[in-house]
C-alpha cells in the first residue's frame, strides 16, 4: 500500500505483458534495457512525477517478488511505496484487478504502459492535470506522419485514408475515477486500450500533446531504439570524482557515519555531525561533475549545517549534479580507522545510502596498521570514487530532484 498521504492520483502501470514478439521468454516489463528491466526504467518516470501518487503494478504472479524489489531501489520507491498484484491475462483483466486496490481518495487514474519506459514525468503531470480540468478522459498522442493506406484481404490498396484526422496515442491515459470504474463494470467487450473502453461507456476522451521519446516497445527493432538513447546519453558523458574527509574523533558527541547512528561508539569532531563516509562521497560527486570541493559548496560557516547529519548532504550534492546534468552511476568508499567494526553494519548502511542516492554504494573498511593518526587512534578517514554520468532522457524528464 502507498505510504502517500491521502493521494489524489494513482498511477496503474501494466507489466503482466508476455515477450513473444521481443522473442524473450519473459514479460515485456523484466526484459532489460541499458542493464535493468524495463519496469524499473518506467518507474523512473512515475516516481518522478511533480504530485506523488499512489503507485500499483501488475505483473504475473511469478514476478511480484522481483517486482516488488525492482520498485523499491527505484528513486523515490521507498517513499511511495507501491503496491503489486497479480495481473490479467489481458490488459482489460489487469486494469479491472488494479481498481479494487485503489486508496479512496484517489479522484484521477492514469493507466500506464510498462513498454513505454521512456515515456517523461512532464507527460504524466499533463495528463492528470488535463483530467481534473475537464473531468474527463485525457490521452496523450501525436499525429500520424506516414501516409496510410487501407487494404483488402489480398494486401490490395482500398483507400488512403485522410491522416490529418488520425493520431497515435500513447499512454499514460488518465480518467475520472468514476468513469474508469463504472467503464469497467460494464464492459461486456475486450477493448485494445482504456481510452476505447471508457468511450464505449458513454463518457468524453479527448487528446492532448504526447512525447516522441512514450514509443511502446513491442519490437527487437524498438529495443534497439530505446538501447541506443539510453546508452548514446550515458557513454557521452561519464565521469569520475574522488573525495577524502578526515575528522578527529570526539568523545563528548554521538557517532554519525555512513548515514546511520552507532550509540555504543565515540564521535567525531566537526561543525555538522562529522559523518566521513556521507562527506567523502559528497566530495568525489562534487569532483567528479566539477564542482567544486565540500568545503568550497557548503563551507563550515554556514548555521543551516551546524549538526546536520549525512543525508543532508547527500541530498543537496544530488540536487546539485542532477542540475548540472549528471546522474550517480556509483559509489565506492574506503574507510579507514581502528572503530568502529563497519563490517557489521556495512549491509545496512549501503542501503541506506543506495536508497538516497538513487544507486549502487559500497563500503570497505580497513585500519592503516597503527600509522599514522588512524593508527594511533586519534580519528577516522574516508575516501571515495564516484562515477556520475550525462542524464539519459528519462532522467532528464524528472521534476522531483
Amino acid at each position: 500500500m502507498s505510504s502517500q498521504t491521502d493521494p489524489r492520483v494513482a498511477v496503474i502501470v501494466l507489466g503482466a505483458g508476455n515477450g513473444t514478439r521481443l522473442g524473450r521468454n519473459e514479460p515485456k516489463a523484466f526484459v532489460h534495457l541499458a542493464g535493468r528491466p524495463t519496469l524499473s526504467r518506467a518507474l523512473e518516470s512515475v516516481f518522478g512525477m511533480a504530485e506523488p501518487a499512489q503507485v500499483i503494478i501488475a505483473v504475473p504472479q511469478s514476478f511480484v517478488p522481483i517486482a516488488r524489489q525492482l520498485a523499491l531501489a527505484v528513486p523515490g520507491g521507498r517513499d511511495q511505496e507501491p503496491t503489486i498484484i497479480v495481473g490479467g491475462s489481458t490488459r482489460q483483466k489487469s486494469v479491472a484487478a488494479a481498481l479494487k486496490f485503489l486508496e479512496p481518495t484517489v479522484e484521477v487514474v492514469l493507466v500506464h504502459d510498462a513498454a513505454r519506459p521512456l515515456t517523461p514525468s512532464v507527460v504524466f503531470d499533463s495528463v492528470a492535470a488535463e483530467v481534473r480540468s475537464t473531468n474527463s478522459g485525457v490521452v496523450p498522442g501525436l499525429p500520424v506522419a506516414d501516409t496510410i493506406k487501407r487494404t483488402d484481404d489480398a494486401g490490395r490498396v482500398v483507400e488512403t485514408v485522410d491522416r490529418s484526422v488520425l493520431m497515435a496515442v500513447q499512454t499514460p491515459q488518465g480518467f475520472p475515477r468514476e468513469h474508469l470504474v463504472v467503464a469497467h463494470e460494464a464492459a461486456n467487450a475486450e477493448f485494445t486500450d482504456d481510452s476505447a473502453l471508457v468511450a464505449a461507456a458513454g463518457y468524453p476522451v479527448s487528446i492532448i500533446a504526447g512525447d516522441h521519446l512514450a514509443f511502446k516497445i513491442t519490437t527487437a527493432w524498438e529495443l534497439r531504439r530505446a538501447e541506443h538513447l539510453f546508452t548514446e546519453s550515458a557513454a557521452s558523458g561519464i565521469r569520475v570524482g574522488t573525495g577524502t574527509d578526515v575528522h578527529a574523533y570526539d568523545d563528548t558527541k554521538q557517532l554519525w557515519l555512513a548515514g546511520l547512528h552507532w550509540p555504543d561508539e565515540i564521535g567525531l569532531r566537526g561543525h555538522s555531525d562529522g559523518d566521513v563516509v556521507a562527506h567523502a562521497i559528497c566530495d568525489a560527486m562534487l569532483s567528479a561533475a566539477k564542482l567544486g570541493d565540500l568545503g568550497s559548496v557548503f563551507g563550515t560557516n554556514d548555521p543551516r549545517f551546524k549538526d546536520a547529519h549525512g543525508d543532508v548532504f547527500l541530498n543537496e550534492t544530488l540536487y546539485l549534479i542532477r542540475d548540472a546534468g549528471f546522474e550517480v552511476g556509483n559509489v565506492s568508499v574506503q574507510l579507514i580507522g581502528n572503530h568502529p567494526m563497519v563490517s557489521r553494519r556495512r549491509v545496512e548502511a549501503e542501503e541506506l545510502l543506495s536508497g538516497i542516492l538513487g544507486a549502487s554504494v559500497s563500503i570497505a573498511g580497513t585500519t592503516s596498521d597503527a600509522l599514522g593518526f588512524t593508527g594511533r587512534g586519534e580519528g577516522m578517514a574516508a575516501i571515495a570514487t564516484a562515477l556520475v554520468h550525462a542524464r539519459t532522457p528519462a532522467e532528464a524528464s524528472h521534476r522531483k530532484d
